[in-house]
């Protein structure tokens, strides 16, 4: 690619041919401030705070939507450039709810820290601010108009990342509006309460539904025992709210300050995510049996999983026919939901109308799906709370502490050892080389032919992958595998979901087992993670993600010692009578519009 030579604010640069004002500016570390743009999405130059001065140039232009020409001279600070950022910013805020006090978003909302960068004392304008109620319908979205800037960032996140379109631009001129179809409430669309809209948001037009109040009187009530359960992508992120770098791990600080605050027994996901892959793992070799010794031609293959309930939400829209296909296991968060109100009971002596069900996770359609109907196998709603990781760092900060001032801490017994395999299902593949970790050695009897565990084909960040695994000298029960070359697919992100499956419809690939996040990233890039994020951010996720599973005593769901105890001690067996009435579900078919 040709080399360009530029100057910026009077200093020289060579930039490659087709890169932006604003990515050339990023070079020389020159800050221009932006609201529509983000490094995920595509260009739209709608917002014109970016707006900087050519030489020559009669017009100010959009440093994120202008290329950079051979010889441009480019000035991003001038008097003109400042009055105009300052009144489209003064315009912006005359239609825009202003009660930051009381906005989640606030600190974090980019709108008000380029207010505060470019304060004005007086107000030139008429103020226009409408105040309509906020969409509150949904389990996990709420949605504000008050607070919205056109910016269009979610409509380009739900049309782009997950190609759902659930949100869209309606109207023109004064009256448009961030909408939904029909303008029917968030509850009624094709939304598959992924969160990614909200990750993306610049202000706080767009935020989880938040139960932080509902927990802490869960706390104070005497009466209750609050159980707590954590989401391994929440390990991995939380440091960020407390000023730590992208990616650095909290595990027991998290663990301790979790106690601090009250909860009466502080657990872990990941315990149940090894749960899930002895339970899933069972499954595809019954299904595989079932195919390949019984040549039952009617049994679902490939088999997907079922681990992130934005991708269930997205196939009970888009693809119904395809509902089969998904494993009937339960997600991670739910099996231990079911189990904290059942075996947990049963262990501590608690009557399981007195247990509260608290999980935190990274994911914002884990409200949702706690709130299913289907999720009261135990008799209870099965987990009564779902706070995301900016809510858990809320939480800690309204408590007078601060994550990194805890010394590390274990966290409780029963339900709350786990092994590295569990800690990966934070990373996108990581659900698959868990699984694969697991079967491979099932099946043989040996551990899976990768160095030190680490199965790279099903690692990185390409949204959509592709692995397979010969299967050889296998145990004399699972001899209908043997010469079997296994065939497994990773996608992340909806977009990405949904080009796998119209591949896998049209017969122009074959698989047997599928991993799908509806995450860019899986949960670590998950909607209720702290904000910003973008690729960077997400990749020192993973890094930590892995580092982790590294340092654990045991790596593998099988080897999990409390697992074990649970099969021996209450459920008998994977897929038995009472793990298929606890632990596995069902999917319902839903409207495409």
């Amino acid at each position: 690619m040709s080399m360009l030579n530029i100057i910026i604010n009077d200093v020289p640069l060579q930039v490659e041919e087709g890169t932006s004002i604003l990515n050339a500016a990023k070079m020389m570390n020159v800050h221009i401030p932006t609201l529509c743009h983000h490094e995920d999405l595509c260009v739209a130059g709608n917002c014109r705070i970016c707006v900087i001065e050519v030489e020559k140039d009669p017009n100010l232009v959009a440093a994120c939507a202008t290329p950079v020409r051979e010889g441009m001279k480019i000035f991003t600070n001038t008097l003109k450039i400042r009055q105009a950022r300052k009144h489209i910013l003064e315009l912006l805020l005359t239609e825009h709810n202003i009660n930051c006090i009381k906005c989640s978003h606030s600190n974090s909302c980019e709108l008000q820290n380029l207010a505060l960068e470019y304060r004005s004392d007086e107000e030139v304008f008429i103020d226009l601010r409408k105040m309509p109620k906020p969409d509150m319908s949904s389990f996990s979205i709420q949605k504000d108009d008050s607070k919205c800037i056109r910016c269009t960032r979610c409509v380009r996140t739900c049309a782009q990342l997950q190609g759902i379109n659930a949100l869209t631009m309606a109207f023109k001129g004064n009256k448009a509006k961030m909408s939904t179809f029909m303008e029917k409430p968030m509850i009624d669309v094709v939304c598959t309460n992924c969160g990614q809209c909200i990750n993306r948001c610049p202000t706080g037009a767009l935020t989880e539904r938040s139960y932080i109040e509902d927990v802490w009187n869960a706390i104070y009530d005497p009466n209750k025992h609050v159980v707590v359960q954590t989401a391994p992508a929440v390990r991995v992120a939380l440091g960020e709210r407390f000023g730590l770098r992208a990616g650095h791990r909290v595990t027991g600080k998290m663990v301790a300050s979790l106690r601090a605050m009250g909860f009466d027994s502080v657990l872990d996901t990941d315990w149940s995510a090894d749960l899930t892959i002895m339970e899933e793992g069972t499954e595809l070799l019954s299904r595989l049996k079932k195919a390949l010794v019984d040549g039952n031609k009617s049994v679902a293959l490939p088999m997907f999983t079922s681990c992130s309930p934005g991708w269930i939400k997205f196939m009970e829209h888009i693809f119904p026919e395809m509902l089969p296909n998904l494993s009937t296991c339960k997600s991670p968060q739910q099996m231990f939901g079911v189990l904290a109100k059942t075996y947990y009971a049963e262990k501590k002596g608690i009557d399981p109308k007195d247990i509260v069900s608290v999980s935190i996770m990274p994911c914002t359609a884990k409200k949702y799906e706690a709130n299913r109907p289907e999720m009261r196998d135990s008799g209870f709603q099965d987990v009564d709370y779902v706070l995301t990781t900016r809510e858990l760092a809320s939480m800690i900060q309204q408590s007078g502490t601060n994550v990194k001032t805890f010394k590390s801490e274990p966290y409780d017994s029963i339900m709350g050892e786990s092994s590295g395999a569990a800690v990966i299902f934070g990373a996108t593949g990581g659900v698959m080389e868990a699984a694969i970790r697991t079967v491979y050695e099932i099946v043989t009897g040996r551990e899976v032919p990768f160095e030190n565990l680490r199965i790279t084909p099903v690692r990185g960040f390409e949204g959509i992958k592709e692995a397979s695994v010969l299967i050889e000298n296998t145990v004399p029960e699972y001899n209908f595998l043997e010469g079997v070359e296994l065939k497994v697919a990773i996608a992340h992100g909806l977009a990405n979901a949904r080009k796998l499956v119209e591949a896998i419809k049209d017969k122009k690939v074959e698989y047997h087992f599928i991993e799908v996040m509806a995450c860019p990233g899986g949960c670590l890039g998950g909607g209720g993670q702290p904000i910003p994020t973008n690729l960077h951010i997400r990749e020192r996720r993973a890094d930590a993600i892995y580092n982790e599973d590294e340092k654990m005593a045991i790596r593998k769901s099988h080897e999990n010692k409390e697992v074990t105890a649970l099969y021996a001690d209450f459920l008998g067996e994977p897929n038995g009578h009472l793990s298929h009435k606890l632990l596995h579900t069902y999917y319902t078919e839903r409207n495409r519009y």
